[in-house]
């Protein structure tokens, strides 16, 4: 359900630099505020040290058709300078998201 988001809302140059098992951590957070944190909850993910860090932040889910949709916030550490992005995600019968284009 993870790789349904197709990379997620992470900067691309950002993700080119990240160790898959890093983006697979940005990305499982990403799922993890869509699926199932509270509104404007953070979901955090990597450890003090590490090259990336970061916080996923997701909104209160809204209803688009028959599908819900989240607008959620992903802040990447890079050596610790903050690179944050905005999206929206919808999620799919499968229960996998797709964000938004």
């Amino acid at each position: 359900l993870v790789q349904a988001l197709n990379g997620g809302i992470i900067a691309d140059d950002l993700s080119a630099r990240m160790d898959p098992a890093t983006r697979d951590s940005a990305l499982q957070a990403e799922y993890k505020a869509l699926e199932y944190t509270p509104a404007g909850e953070t979901v955090a993910w990597g450890k003090s040290g590490q090259q990336f860090t970061g916080e996923v932040v997701a909104s209160q889910p809204y209803r688009v058709g028959s599908q819900n949709c989240r607008r959620y916030s992903h802040t990447v550490y890079a050596a610790g300078a903050p690179v944050a992005n905005r999206g929206t995600a919808c999620r799919n019968a499968d229960g996998s998201w797709t964000p938004l284009a």
